[in-house]
Parts: C-alpha cells; sequence; structure tokens
C-alpha cells in the first residue's frame, strides 16, 4: 500500500499542478501526502492547506483528477477522490507559534532585567561564560 500511496501522490500532485495552470485557486497547493483504502475504493488526498476557494476548485477537477489517477496507475479499481488538509502541517504550525511565543518571552524577560545576554537567568552570554563562574577552563 506504501508504493501505490506514492504512486498517487506523485500522478496527484503532477495533475493538480497542471490543472493549476488553468485555475489560479489552485496554484499554492502542496500534496503532502495520500492514503488508499486497502480496497482501493477511497483515497484520502492529504495537502498543505485547503482553503475554501481551493476546496471548491478540487471538487471541480475532482473527475479529471481520477480520470489521469485510470489512465496513469494501473489498479483493480479508480478510487473515489477525497481532499483535506494535513493536521500534521497544523500542528507544525502551532509548535512553531509555540516555540516563536517562548522565544519572544525570554527576550522580553532579558530586555526587562537589563541583560541583554540572558546572564541573570544562568544562560550563556556572548563570551559563553555563566554569571559568577568565570572563563571556562
Amino acid at each position: 500500500m506504501a508504493r501505490v500511496n506514492e504512486v498517487l501522490r506523485e500522478v496527484l500532485a503532477d495533475e493538480i499542478e497542471l490543472v493549476a495552470g488553468s485555475d489560479p485557486r489552485l496554484e499554492m497547493v502542496t500534496v503532502t501526502a495520500v492514503s488508499c483504502e486497502p480496497d482501493l475504493r477511497h483515497v484520502t488526498v492529504l495537502l498543505a492547506s485547503l482553503p475554501e476557494p481551493a476546496r471548491a476548485a478540487l471538487g471541480e477537477a475532482r473527475a479529471r483528477l481520477q480520470a489521469a489517477v485510470a489512465h496513469q496507475v494501473r489498479l483493480k479499481r479508480t478510487p473515489l477522490l477525497t481532499f483535506e488538509a494535513d493536521p500534521a502541517v497544523a500542528h507544525g504550525e502551532r509548535v512553531e507559534e509555540i516555540l516563536r511565543a517562548i522565544h519572544a518571552a525570554e527576550k522580553t524577560s532579558a530586555a526587562d532585567d537589563g541583560d541583554p545576554g540572558g546572564l541573570a537567568a544562568g544562560r550563556p552570554g556572548p563570551a559563553g561564560e555563566a554569571r559568577g563562574q568565570g572563563p571556562r577552563a
């Protein structure tokens, strides 16, 4: 199934790129993964982001995309395509937000203490020294 998923991902990514040439709503759509059911009846296509205009465009292009799968991939059946936003991308963005907030809070805290190098918190400063420890040997 992993090979089938990878082949489907490549075919669909290429075909969506071709469709994007005539439909600007699909210009920024990126296929991140494809999950095919073992019976080959349904395929879930995961996209990096799926704004409403892109969702509508993919709905309109579904027949063309399924036809491309039928012509380029030798399968027992042509699966029905479903498009969803990839939850892993959303989770990654959330982690990045949290890390940025922590970094901003550390900068603010260090600036409020009048400690631009972060030495008061025991973090190494510009010279790699912690407060009160002197140079490392």
